[in-house]
């Protein structure tokens, strides 16, 4: 009697585990709200319809993995930690173009957690619009992914209002901005605290790469780490355009502003230098030939890794993966960085 009992309870329980698979199995349905046809090209069939069968299974079927387990026990608190940025961009970007968010969209996807603090639509001009409303749909897809692939976390309270942004600024710069920094106020500021969070997911996937083993978990953080380096390389490139340009109105350039905020990543982040402006000396450049500096990377041009600790003390602002603040006042989710926060926070609190 007593097992019969116990399934009976735990029927619930599947049937809520089946509901979110489907959930996050397929795309949303977006709303009216989200919708942008302004940019449809002529009607025409699809590419993926013309060439969809062409060479046949034996091209298209992916070859088989050396180590045949999808994902390890050992993958899924790494790749959850990542949650954590994925939110954060969602939020900023969806707030940012859409003036709503995560709860609007696809709410599900949130588990439960508060929404963010402090986040707005805005003032941008068309094309700056555009391209945040595209990383802003990325980053749905991206919570999506991870959620199905290794089970997801709630979304930690996120701090996105302009006094937090501001201070961040403020503590690049090492004194108060006069006016306050605000990251909404326009195309150009947006594109400025835009460079302080992606580029910090790229960071962590090239870390989580040696921490992981399963042959999807790899083949999701290698999907997620390649559109990552894409939208920092288009925020970072949209800056390099305007560079040498002031930023009013404070009299400091669009490159300053970089070199700071970079400088402060590296303090905060407590391992060296694993962060670069847009210039930089030219024995730091390229192999050593240019002052240029589009892509931040290292001497050999590869992506630098930070470690979850390392990313918590810059998102917290504290330089301590211990002290919460910042982007996460409460701190950020999941097993990793509860960890570090010991009594003070668990799966249970």
């Amino acid at each position: 009697m007593a097992s019969s009992s116990s399934s009976h309870a735990a029927a619930p329980f599947f049937l809520l585990l089946l509901l979110l698979q489907q959930l996050c199995s397929s795309g949303v349905t977006l709303p009216d709200q989200f919708v942008d046809d302004s940019t449809y090209p002529p009607e025409r069939p699809p590419a993926v319809a013309l060439f969809s069968n062409y060479g046949g299974p034996s091209v298209c079927k992916p070859p088989p993995p050396y180590i045949p387990v999808a994902v390890f026990p050992h993958d899924v608190d790494p790749v959850q930690f990542a949650l954590n940025l994925e939110f954060t961009e969602a939020e900023f970007f969806l707030h940012g173009a859409y003036g709503e968010g995560l709860d609007q969209i696809a709410p599900w996807l949130a588990l439960g957690g508060p929404p963010p603090v402090g986040a707005r639509e805005a003032n941008l001009d068309e094309e700056t619009r555009r391209v945040v409303k595209e990383f802003a749909l990325q980053e749905i897809g991206h919570i999506r992914a991870i959620t199905r692939t290794v089970g997801g976390i709630p979304r930690p309270l996120i701090n996105l209002s302009a006094d937090n942004f501001a201070w961040v600024m403020d503590m690049a710069f090492g004194y108060p901005l006069n006016p306050p920094f605000d990251p909404y106020a326009n195309s150009l500021n947006f594109l400025l605290a835009c460079y302080l969070i992606p580029y910090l997911g790229i960071n962590g996937y090239v870390g989580t790469n040696s921490m992981i083993d399963g042959y999807k978990t790899k083949e999701l953080v290698a999907g997620l780490l390649g559109v990552e380096a894409g939208q920092d390389a288009v925020i970072r490139a949209l800056l390099f355009e305007r560079r040498g340009e002031a930023v009013a109105p404070y009299g400091m350039t669009v490159a300053e502003f970089t070199d700071r905020v970079s400088e402060l990543r590296n303090r905060l982040g407590r391992c060296g230098a694993k962060d670069e402006g847009l210039t930089v000396p030219r024995e730091l450049g390229a192999e050593g030939a240019i002052c240029t500096n589009v892509l931040s990377a290292d001497r050999d041009s590869l992506s630098y890794a930070r470690t979850p600790a390392q990313l918590l003390g810059i998102l917290y602002l504290t330089g301590d993966e211990r002290v919460p603040g910042g982007f996460f006042p409460e701190g950020a989710n999941g097993r990793i960085a509860w960890s570090f926060l010991g009594a003070n926070k668990s799966p249970g609190n």
